[in-house]
């Protein structure tokens, strides 16, 4: 085995360095920003038309937040939606 010899300064920097790394692993990472799409971004999206999009509304099938006459979507709400009418295949390997 081969030994390195360093000097304080050398050390203490290297112990830096160290510290520094440890601490960006042990750092939680951002909560996820929340993306919002307005109500043309989500017809285009879905491909559906905007009375499809009302209806949805109506009925209850995905949240919105209205500011003034805007509609806004969470993409996760979207994505919520999409997974509780997700079907898998019927043909199973």
């Amino acid at each position: 085995m081969e030994a390195i010899i360093l000097t304080k300064d050398q050390y203490n920097e290297l112990m830096a360095k160290l510290d520094a790394i440890q601490s960006q692993l042990n750092a939680k990472p951002d909560p996820k920003k929340e993306t919002f799409l307005d109500n043309q971004e989500f017809i285009m999206l879905m491909k559906v038309s905007k009375r499809t999009a009302q209806t949805w509304r109506d009925e209850g099938k995905i949240s919105f937040s209205q500011v003034g006459s805007k509609i806004y979507y969470k993409l996760s709400d979207v994505e919520k939606l999409l997974q509780e009418h997700y079907n898998k295949s019927f043909k199973g390997k």
